[in-house]
């Protein structure tokens, strides 16, 4: 017996001090309203899209808000811009998401600071029966849930006895373990809220995987509308064909500040869709970006980082770069000496760094070496091409051009190209590997081109 009360008071301890921590997490997680820089001073205001048209209950439309500075920059005002009045058709999220609440059409105005825009809205079709796809609704609402994930269900063996396909690559597989299996109690028809697979994302039965949504929420409407109207498989719905991440290559001015991203998926039928929520938009260097749902992205520090995103098998990316506070710089255009000189100034200039002087003829004798054909200069090989009296220029050339093809390049580089393309005796014998690496080593002593090998 005092064993039993013992476990029941810790059971009440751990209870209370979850609530604590629970409580504490919260009030971290407040955070202070998003600013601007007072450096940064805003021109013009700028909205997108232009307009809105929503066509059914679940579809929703991300707002992007964007300042243009004095400087020529742009910045993200989605979150800091204010709405001057609600609308009774449509609800508008901190984040600019839009979604239908009844027909009707309206126009919002945003506000920031003495710049405003105005977005005309159009709500329709909200009382005709749109039957919910599993294809294109209820498969990326699992994948967004976290379901169909490699550490979930998605995983080779599954969770508990219950297996979905990765990333909900195989839609019929899925179908049939959400109605066929353990005799299809993860689903009731008569009565939708009773369904184990909506019991257990909402904690309201006990679940490994924790609470994955609330009662009430648009992926709960979405899967119980699912199962309500019969739980049916649409193998024939147009799938993704592309997908489309909105801005393109944005320039976010200062670290700490945010940008929010859209993505438009177009489908095999020509109907495109923003899938913004359901879409998984990731960081690819997460020192300089961190990456929110709904596609928020917090820049952490100067730099470069692609942005990649998918969503049901298509793929797309795009780079962002962070800028520092370049007050005070001026660009200098310095002296080209190829056409690859173009490009790299392009982007110096975009990023605001001012170009390195020219290297001496020692230090770019040294590195042309090294590159081309992963060796030093000999000492001979210095003292010519130091007293050598042409322009440096042509000098330069010239070295290039005979290294470029010679015994020593074709070596180094058939070394890359195949560690590259795993070129091991482990996988491919020792005859296979010997005929990829002579095939390899022949295509670059014939200057074959790269696209062609």
């Amino acid at each position: 017996m005092q064993t039993t009360k013992t476990n029941w008071l810790r059971a009440g301890l751990c209870l209370l001090l979850a609530g604590s921590i629970s409580t504490a997490f919260a009030e971290e997680e407040t955070t202070e309203a998003e600013v601007l820089p007072k450096n940064l001073k805003v021109i013009s205001l700028a909205i997108y899209p232009d307009q809105v048209k929503l066509g059914s209950p679940f579809a929703y439309r991300q707002v992007l808000l964007t300042g243009i500075l004095k400087t020529g920059e742009s910045v993200d005002l989605t979150r800091m811009a204010s709405l001057e009045s609600t609308s009774s058709i449509v609800r508008v999220s901190e984040n600019g998401l839009v979604r239908p609440l009844t027909n009707g059409t309206d126009k919002l105005t945003f506000r920031f600071g003495k710049f405003k825009v105005q977005l005309p809205v159009e709500v329709s079709n909200l009382e005709v029966a749109r039957p919910v796809s599993f294809v294109q609704d209820v498969a990326p609402a699992l994948s967004r849930l976290g379901c169909n994930s490699g550490t979930c269900h998605g995983s080779r063996a599954g969770k508990n006895g219950f297996k979905l396909s990765l990333r909900g690559y195989d839609p019929l597989y899925d179908h049939r373990a959400l109605t066929d299996d353990i005799g299809s109690r993860r689903f009731n028809r008569a009565a939708p809220d009773q369904s184990l697979m909506l019991l257990k994302t909402t904690g309201a039965i006990p679940h490994v995987g924790g609470t994955r949504m609330e009662t009430g929420s648009e992926y709960y409407k979405l899967l119980r509308g699912w199962i309500s109207s019969g739980a049916r498989l649409d193998l024939e719905s147009p799938r993704v064909r592309s997908i489309q991440i909105l801005p393109s290559n944005p320039v976010v001015p200062r670290a700490g500040m945010k940008q929010q991203m859209s993505v438009l998926a177009t489908f095999t039928d020509g109907e495109i869709r923003d899938v913004t929520a359901e879409a998984f938009i990731e960081s690819g260097d997460i020192e300089i970006i961190d990456a929110e749902e709904g596609g928020l992205l917090t820049v952490l520090r100067r730099g470069e980082a692609p942005v990649l995103v998918r969503y049901e098998g298509a793929y797309a990316a795009t780079r962002l770069t962070v800028m520092g506070d370049r007050s005070g710089f001026s660009w200098k255009e310095p002296e080209h000496y190829n056409y690859v000189d173009t490009h790299v100034y392009a982007k110096l200039q975009q990023v605001k760094v001012l170009a390195s002087d020219v290297c001496t003829d020692e230090d770019f004798l040294r590195r042309v070496f090294i590159d081309l054909t992963g060796l030093p200069p000999t000492s001979d090989q210095i003292r010519d091409f130091l007293e050598n009296e042409l322009e440096s220029r042509l000098k330069r050339k010239e070295l290039i051009d005979s290294l470029i093809g010679n015994k020593e390049y074709v070596e180094h580089w058939t070394n890359k190209w195949a560690d590259l393309l795993q070129v091991n005796r482990k996988f491919l014998g020792e005859e296979g590997s010997i005929a990829l690496r002579n095939w390899i080593k022949h295509s670059l002593a014939i200057n074959k081109p790269y696209n062609q090998m």
